[in-house]
């Protein structure tokens, strides 16, 4: 049980912690928040726990904690200025950006370096407003993890000179038929469609063979399956 005189340095402690980690973070920047990268993330969450042991911890002298977040700050510091100074150390810490689309195809090996799978780029896509990929030309993850796209010329915003020189066409949802290479029952339900009938359609001849397919959709419009594969066929 705690008794007065600890409750006491639990208050006092909680409040002077905190003070000292607004103070950092006031001193980071706000990139902290605005483009978390994994040193930001590990510095932050490292900062948050000597925060939080410092409120309660009432066997260590006080100075333990605010040596501890001290040199936590001078090592986000360091590495910074080294980040600028050095196109070395800003890869080490921070990476490079990852190309995931390129010329309107997938790019297997960025999914891989990325560590995210078809998935995760379709729902990024869908939150920068594009829901059928054959719209996107070049897509980029970035090391803050927010991805970059640039559409094609077809899909660019519409300017006002551009309103009686094209008809707007109705929007519809592309209808995904295979994800990392598995098969998306719901997708060929919504076609009246079966196995066979997508077999057919992507040149297949078995389960193993779909397995070099990153993305599969069909475009009601044109009636046709664009084909996105790991390993590209000639």
């Amino acid at each position: 049980m705690f008794g007065i005189d600890e409750i006491y340095w639990v208050f006092i402690n909680s409040i002077v912690s905190f003070g000292f980690l607004f103070i950092i973070s006031k001193l980071l920047g706000k990139k902290q928040i605005a483009q978390l990268e994994f040193i930001d993330y590990a510095v932050g969450i490292s900062l948050g726990s000597i925060a939080a042991e410092w409120a309660v911890g009432t066997e260590r002298p006080f100075y333990y904690y605010a040596i501890a977040m001290l040199i936590y700050f001078l090592l986000a510091i360091g590495i910074a200025l080294l980040g600028r100074k050095n196109c070395f150390f800003k890869k080490l810490f921070k990476g490079k950006p990852v190309t995931l689309i390129y010329e309107g195809e997938i790019v297997y090996d960025g999914l891989v370096k990325s560590k995210i799978d078809a998935n995760d780029l379709l729902s990024m896509l869908r939150e920068k407003g594009y829901f059928d990929i054959a719209d996107v030309a070049y897509a980029v993850f970035e090391t803050s993890g927010q991805l970059s796209v640039l559409p094609k010329g077809n899909q660019k915003p519409v300017v006002i000179e551009d309103v009686d020189k094209r008809k707007i066409k109705q929007a519809s949802l592309t209808n995904t038929l295979v994800v990392d290479g598995e098969i998306s029952k719901s997708g060929l339900s919504e076609l009246k469609k079966d196995k066979a009938w997508l077999f057919k359609k992507l040149r297949v001849k078995n389960r193993r063979e779909l397995k070099n397919i990153i993305l599969a959709t069909y475009d009601e419009e044109t009636k046709k399956i664009n084909v996105h594969y790991k390993n590209k066929i000639d």
